[in-house]
């Protein structure tokens, strides 16, 4: 399939993000992603540091609704500090103002990937407080990615209508991408992402994607910036999968419909 054809995929532009204004910035982004939600299409938003999946995760929110959207966050950092250099808006505090406003829930916020040595106790202790759910790198070589996956694909689809999808690229071991702000070791390989991307989009009702932190200046030979555009393609692959399975199946379920008792028509 070509997914660029079968989703109708669009460059719907840039937000222009305004220099010094983080604030303002982000209400632009926020309000963007509310009109291509409301719209009936999936945004699919690159930036940018992961400051951006406040008004991401909420512009979806305030389409599908509030707190009815589960996050899948991929990611070598939990992004749950409560300020970062005294501002209450940077790439270490958007999973936790997301919580803490009600756009997202605690308890369906499943968090892959994470390693390293932040956060510290209090943060953890927040976290555990608000019901999250992290699959750290540790458990994740213990377990299998799949079986880790198959978890918290159950939970993000317990009393949730939606799925957001947050990919920080800095999961992957900075050895396969080295171009990003905050590199930390011992991550996924590229392979294990682009499937994992894949089995979420192909499975889950996804209404919105971002992929954030690839830095060019930190790139080399460009293989940062592959591995994005390999995760883009492989998410818009498996939405294009998943629509395409729906309409089968639900061309099979008016086919093979219920009877009109003596006259041998199905119903829709």
């Amino acid at each position: 399939m070509d997914p660029l054809v079968e989703l109708g995929v669009v460059d719907a532009g840039d937000v222009e993000m305004l220099p010094g204004e983080i604030a303002a910035s982000l209400d632009r982004l926020e309000r963007a992603v509310e009109q291509v939600s409301r719209s009936g299409s999936i945004p699919v938003v690159l930036g940018g540091d992961h400051t951006i999946a406040l008004p991401d995760v909420t512009g979806v929110a305030r389409h599908v609704g509030w707190g009815r959207v589960s996050v899948i966050h991929f990611d070598a950092h939990a992004d749950t500090a409560d300020t970062q250099f005294g501002s209450m808006h940077g790439h270490g505090t958007p999973m936790r103002r997301l919580i803490e406003s009600g756009a997202a829930r605690g308890d369906r916020f499943l968090q892959i990937g994470l390693r390293g040595y932040w956060p510290g106790p209090d943060v953890l202790a927040w976290m555990a407080d608000q019901g999250m759910r992290s699959f750290e790198m540790t458990e994740i070589e213990a377990r299998g990615l799949p079986a880790c996956l198959t978890e918290a694909f159950a939970i993000a689809t317990d009393d949730c209508d939606a799925v957001f999808l947050s990919v920080d690229i800095d999961v992957v071991d900075p050895g396969a991408a080295p171009g990003t702000g905050t590199p930390e070791p011992g991550g996924f390989s590229s392979r294990q992402l682009l499937d994992a991307v894949r089995r979420v989009t192909m499975e889950l009702p996804v209404a919105g994607i971002d992929v954030v932190e690839v830095s060019p200046p930190y790139d080399h030979a460009e293989v940062t910036a592959y591995l994005a555009n390999g995760v883009v393609l492989e998410a818009l692959s498996g939405m294009a999968w998943r629509r395409r399975a729906d309409s089968v199946a639900g061309t099979r379920r008016r086919a093979d419909g219920p009877l009109l008792e003596g006259r041998g028509t199905s119903l829709d």
